[in-house]
């Protein structure tokens, strides 16, 4: 035997040595085996459990890539340069298209209009409550009522004149003391901040003689009147006031413009920093009249009832083209109701009521209501303050079918009425949109609200006892629009603008979308 074969012999013998010692529990047991530690494996020579492996080892390559002369040696062949030059080329000239474009879409697309500055009057409708123990019972009341005015999306609370005061006499007027029928001061200080709370601004009515005739007395009481007004301006707005409402301010204005003058600058300098608002109401029957009282009077907010003068669709639209402007969008309030000619279901009629609600949320301008129009409340024969109702959520309870026929019909006009408080709120052509005069006719009319790249509303409406079909044509109209609400439930999906038919004292409102 070589010497080689002897160590290979070696090196097996002792990995059997290894092996075994290792698992020597793992070998099995023989009857010799226990009484013979020399005995022999049943194999012979080999003791069971040696397991003969040989592994051979391979050898192992590393790549080492190429080295750095290699590289440079690489590097620098035509073919290599020729190709780096193509590819920076080609990335500079890609970086480039895609500037390039972006700077064209930034060039070509629409640039967003910008938005009007607009004050709190201007982002909803004002709610009138002439009578306090007619809503609520008192002040106290009425603050545990503010929850339904926030509901509404109300924005302003014009509440009052709740002053002492005397029908026709001038001598029993006292601005600062609250009538006993409304509540007490302390009161009206809880309402404020409840209001406040709920984002209600209050503006508090001050119209001198509104138990009597003439708003300010006889003529020969204005001077007075007026110096009596300005310190109750201080100690209101000292009580935390947003603003004050006056009627009949064209009385003012034209027979003593010095203390006309003397409150307007009573207004504007209140320290505080929210902005005291003064409102003022006219009875002016024309637009021309409107628009010039608007000009002289200097006020925040002129309230007109100008459209419950106009009896056709036609001079509601000449109205309407009259005091179209940018200004009277943010000075101008619309009313067909107040506290004087009473509720919009007795002013324009019951079968009318949606059709006037509509038309006041989409006009432009700030939609103001009287309390209860919400839900169609009606003047009672020798009163303009009926009783406010609260149960018409709730089932009716009695077994007349009227009854709760009334309560159902309550609860649809609440609904149409607060589904358009809600749009007039979020939608920006109904909130400061342009004005575009469609179609008018003896009893029906037409108009587009749009602003900027924002979606657009058609409302129509027909006043008339007969239907009507409104042949709506001009560039910036689509064929067809969808249904957004209407006075006729039935009425849904997309219509035709080329032949829209509207039956007796109906009203819908369309939306379609900005196109380029």
């Amino acid at each position: 035997m070589s010497k080689d074969e002897e160590v290979d012999m070696k090196e097996v013998d002792m990995k059997d040595v290894e092996l075994n010692e290792l698992n020597e529990e793992k070998q099995p047991m023989t009857g010799a085996e226990a009484g013979n530690s020399d005995s022999i494996s049943p194999t012979g020579t080999e003791k069971n459990g040696c397991v003969k492996v040989k592994i051979p080892e391979k050898a192992q390559s590393k790549f080492t890539g190429l080295t750095k002369e290699e590289l440079l040696k690489v590097a620098g062949t035509p073919g290599w340069v020729r190709t780096r030059w193509a590819l920076l080329v080609l990335f500079w000239l890609g970086w480039l298209g895609m500037l390039a474009g972006a700077i064209v879409i930034i060039i070509q697309a629409p640039r967003c209009k910008e938005l009007p500055a607009m004050n709190w009057w201007n982002k909803g409708q004002l709610y009138q409550i002439g009578n306090v123990a007619a809503y609520a019972e008192n002040l106290k009341g009425l603050a545990e009522k503010m929850e339904s005015l926030s509901q509404l999306k109300v924005k302003g609370l014009v509440l009052g004149p709740i002053h002492v005061t005397k029908a026709d006499d001038p001598a029993e007027l006292n601005f600062v003391e609250i009538a006993k029928e409304a509540g007490t001061l302390d009161e009206f200080r809880h309402l404020i901040k409840i209001a406040q709370k709920k984002g209600v601004s209050v503006v508090l009515d001050l119209t001198p003689n509104y138990k009597g005739g003439q708003p300010w007395f006889a003529n020969g009481s204005l001077t007075d009147v007026a110096e009596k007004l300005k310190p109750a301006l201080f100690f209101w707005f000292q009580e935390g006031v947003d603003g004050v409402q006056l009627s009949g301010i064209e009385r003012v204005v034209s027979v003593t413009p010095s203390q006309w003058a003397d409150i307007r600058t009573i207004m504007q300098n209140t320290t505080e920093e929210k902005k005291r608002v003064l409102f003022g109401v006219t009875d002016k029957k024309s637009a021309v009249e409107v628009s010039s009282l608007l000009n002289s009077s200097g006020v925040d907010l002129l309230v007109s009832g100008v459209l419950r003068t106009s009896a056709t669709g036609g001079e509601r639209a000449q109205v309407l083209q009259h005091l179209n402007s940018a200004k009277t969008q943010l000075s101008l309030g619309w009313s067909l109701g107040d506290r004087v000619q009473g509720h919009l279901a007795s002013v324009g009629g019951r079968q009318l009521l949606k059709l006037n609600q509509m038309l006041l949320f989409t006009l432009p301008g700030t939609p103001v209501f009287n309390y209860g129009d919400e839900i169609g409340l009606e003047d009672e024969q020798e009163s303009k303050f009926p009783k406010m109702l609260w149960d018409w959520e709730e089932p009716a309870k009695e077994t007349n079918d009227t009854t709760k026929a009334e309560k159902e019909e309550m609860k649809s006009i609440n609904q149409f009425f607060r589904t358009l408080a809600d749009l007039r709120g979020k939608e920006r052509s109904l909130l400061h949109g342009d004005f575009l005069l469609l179609h008018n006719s003896s009893s029906s009319l037409a108009y587009v609200r749009e602003w900027d790249q924002s979606m657009r509303y058609l409302a129509a409406f027909n006043w008339g006892a007969e239907p009507t079909a409104l042949s709506l044509a001009h560039p910036a109209l689509p064929a067809r629009a969808t249904v957004t609400l209407s006075t006729n439930t039935a009425l849904t999906g997309e219509i035709s603008l080329g032949q829209l038919e509207l039956g007796p004292a109906q009203a819908v409102l369309l939306q379609f979308p900005y196109v380029t």
